[in-house]
């Protein structure tokens, strides 16, 4: 069924950000966080997780103590320079926030998406 919408529907693209802020309302977890963290798990580096997204390392190194300082325990384990040069990984404690945060965005799409077909649907009537 045609309606005023039809011709723009192909044209609307479904973006959001999910976060969390702890009680003064100050931002703890979202999104970027999550993904700087894997990128550190996967190179391994701080650095190269920032030079990759484009980002400054010393605003995101404040940003991660943040987090560790909220926790009260640390998300990164850093390894000194030596002959490989410095090296970051993720904490055990780490992956286990990283592996929550992906089940949960897991479930938070799969339920995004819904709402929006339903959106989309309800545009076509």
């Amino acid at each position: 069924m045609e309606t005023k919408f039809s011709s723009k529907i192909p044209d609307i693209h479904l973006h959001y950000k999910i976060w969390m802020s702890d009680a003064l309302d100050q931002g703890l977890l979202g999104d970027g966080k999550w993904k700087i963290l894997k990128l550190i798990e996967q190179k391994g580096s701080l650095k190269a997780a920032c030079d990759e997204l484009g980002w400054t390392y010393r605003r995101t190194w404040g940003n991660l103590k943040k987090i560790e300082e909220f926790f009260g325990f640390p998300l990164l384990n850093k390894h000194r320079g030596g002959t490989e040069r410095g090296s970051m990984d993720l904490t055990e404690e780490g992956k286990r926030l990283v592996k929550a945060f992906d089940q949960f965005h897991a479930t938070v799409d799969k339920t995004i998406q819904k709402g929006f077909d339903q959106f989309i649907e309800e545009l076509k009537k």
